[in-house]
């Protein structure tokens, strides 16, 4: 499996079913709901397994100029809990850095907050509801051990 950056007319569609499938379907959203302004002005990854099937897809957009959101991470219902979210969160971060973010914030589901906790985030207050059913949690997160050259990383 590997991360990549969809760019295809074909990459994109399958991006965006499996962020609807995950994220939106459950709850008897429609088709779109999965989408917003953001969109086009963001940078999405997704994992692809071998079979260059679509197994998580994340997006990353800047709220300032050192402040990168995640939103929309969604992972594969049978591929989750093997490392495939992590993977991503891994290489949206890594990109933030790249693109010259201090921290990362993101509002967590309820049903995430451990694995975001493991990943280095903490909770800051209470988030959205969505649907009216989905509590989420603001959760944060600062890059600057991933800012850190790597010769400064191992003095």
């Amino acid at each position: 499996m590997k991360v990549i950056e969809p760019v295809t007319a074909i990459e994109l569609q399958q991006y965006y079913t499996l962020r609807w499938k995950i994220l939106r379907a459950p709850w008897n959203q429609p088709r779109g709901s999965e989408r917003d302004a953001l969109d086009s002005c963001s940078t999405h990854l997704m994992v692809v397994a071998d079979n260059r099937k679509v197994i998580a897809a994340g997006r990353l957009h800047f709220n300032s100029i050192r402040e990168a959101q995640l939103r929309y991470m969604a992972v594969d219902l049978q591929q989750q809990r093997k490392g495939v979210g992590t993977l991503l969160l891994q290489a949206l971060e890594q990109r933030a850095v790249t693109l010259g973010a201090a921290h990362i914030i993101l509002d967590a589901r309820e049903c995430a907050l451990r694995f975001y906790r493991k990943n280095g985030y903490v909770a800051q207050g209470a988030g959205h509801v969505l649907f009216n059913t989905i509590t989420h949690v603001q959760m944060t997160k600062s890059l600057d051990n991933l800012n850190r050259p790597a010769s400064a990383a191992h003095s």
